[in-house]
């Protein structure tokens, strides 16, 4: 489980496509073999320690539903560690499962802020809400608007300068995890409870109450 707030932005260093080498600093305070890091949103299990930074392996599964497999050596990579229960939580709940990738369609400034405007696979828009939070290459993001096909947000400098996002380009593609609250709300109205039995005459009667 993570929070959607980026801790580093660390750097690919080897990258064959079944394992993924990346470098960094801060993350590895206390890290171990077994632990769960998100790279770019996609939850990694590490798998080996390495002088400057971890390795962690690729499933064919992950490369096919997320960008990891676009992924260059000299690539920057947005790195956030698991969720412990005393962490405040200042994104929103995401658990590192890409559930599709997006490009981004338009970038805009407006004073200090950029305008981020990001598509989205249509399986996915029924899922994303005005003021909703969303997660974009690991980044816990709010939605201020909604198209057919996209959505947009607002990025301040500060997130910009903190995560890979200083570096998007028009096009490029992201994962995207929607906010799994969604995914329960959906999941429990999807079953319909059995309508009580109506208490009347009839009722009584076929019971011998009558």
């Amino acid at each position: 489980m993570f929070t959607g707030i980026i801790e580093e932005v660390g750097t690919v260093t080897y990258a064959p496509g079944k394992a993924i080498h990346i470098r960094a600093s801060h993350t590895m305070d206390d890290t171990k073999v077994g632990d769960s890091i998100a790279v770019d949103g996609t939850c990694l299990t590490v798998t080996r320690l390495l002088t400057d930074g971890f390795a962690a392996d690729v499933s064919p599964e992950t490369l096919q539903r997320t960008t990891l497999g676009y992924k260059r050596v000299g690539d920057p990579v947005n790195l956030e560690r698991a969720l412990r229960l005393q962490d405040r939580l200042g994104g929103h709940l995401v658990l590192g499962h890409v559930d599709g990738i997006g490009q981004i369609q338009l970038l805009h400034r407006e004073r200090d802020a950029i305008r981020m405007r990001v598509s989205a696979p249509a399986e996915l828009m029924r899922y994303i809400a005005m003021k909703g939070s969303i997660t974009v290459d690991g980044i816990s993001l709010t939605i201020s608007d909604l198209y057919e096909d996209g959505f947009e947000v607002a990025l301040i400098p500060h997130t910009m300068r903190l995560t890979t996002l200083s570096t998007i380009r028009t096009g490029d593609a992201v994962n995207l995890e929607i906010d799994l609250l969604s995914r329960y709300v959906e999941r429990l109205i999807s079953f319909h409870e059995t309508p009580p039995i109506p208490l009347d005459k009839t009722f009584l009667a076929e019971h011998g109450f009558l």
